[in-house]
């Protein structure tokens, strides 16, 4: 009854959102918040990170992203072509991260494994594609619904038994959601933010190729990591399979990109 209930409340909120389609045709549920206040929020987040995080003073660093970011903002569909802003960060985990507006960050990390201009095009693409299938949007929607749900259920619990109940009730619906709402579309969006960005790399003169190193790298840099199914990304040797079989297909987008002298010389 909790499960039933819990849909039916997810359901109502979610459903009062937009239905739209991605760049790869899934459906999706957007509109929770404007696009106006997502690059805005986006922006203000952007800002607190530079102002609390330690930026690289390494200018060669700087124009080596931002030239890869660029390349990759001329083949963003009409709309989001906008000049993207981008910091590096002084950080040892190799990260990177993309928000609406048009912000990009890269931890200094990410060159221990993007060891090529090709490589990092396979993060900054990856990330960009994060943002241009609106998946920002998307979460919002969805975990505004799960929320409104959490409180919906806490009160029908709380009127038949308690206040302690209602508690105990949201924690878990909490956990639960978590696992088997949220978490899954964590995962369907990185694998889609996988395919938008290599198509994204190819176009700009990017060898697809260096999606697939990239994560080679990765997996050697790593160590243990959690359950694919507790995981917000998919399995790392899946991945790697797919995108090895997406750059195969990419081959000849990315031989008529260079053709057309989209030639990225990023260093």
């Amino acid at each position: 009854m909790k499960r039933l209930l819990l849909g039916l409340a997810v359901a109502s909120v979610v459903a009062a959102c937009a239905t739209t389609t991605s760049p790869t045709g899934r459906t999706q549920q957007v509109g929770a918040v404007s696009q106006q206040d997502l690059d805005r929020m986006g922006a203000q987040a952007f800002a607190k990170y530079k102002a609390e995080l330690p930026q690289s003073r390494d200018s060669s660093q700087v124009a080596y992203v931002r030239c890869v970011v660029n390349a990759i903002a001329r083949e963003l569909p009409a709309g989001w072509q906008a000049n993207w802003e981008t910091a590096v960060f002084v950080d040892e985990s190799p990260n990177a991260f993309a928000l609406p507006g048009g912000r990009v960050g890269v931890n200094t990390g990410i060159f221990t494994v993007a060891r090529n201009q090709d490589q990092l095009a396979g993060v900054l693409a990856h990330e960009i594609g994060h943002v241009v299938a609106r998946h920002h949007d998307e979460r919002v929607t969805r975990q505004m619904g799960a929320q409104a749900g959490l409180g919906i259920i806490g009160a029908l619990v709380g009127s038949q038994y308690g206040s302690s109940a209602a508690q105990t009730t949201q924690q878990l619906g909490g956990a639960a959601v978590q696992t088997a709402f949220l978490l899954p579309n964590n995962r369907t969006q990185e694998s889609e933010a996988d395919v938008v960005g290599q198509q994204l790399m190819a176009k700009a003169g990017f060898d697809p190729q260096g999606a697939v190193s990239l994560w080679q790298n990765m997996i050697q840099a790593g160590g243990n990591r959690a359950p694919e199914f507790l995981s917000t990304h998919p399995d790392p040797q899946n991945r790697i399979a797919e995108l090895r079989a997406r750059a195969d297909g990419l081959t000849p987008t990315y031989q008529q990109a260079r053709a057309a002298g989209r030639t990225p010389n990023c260093r």
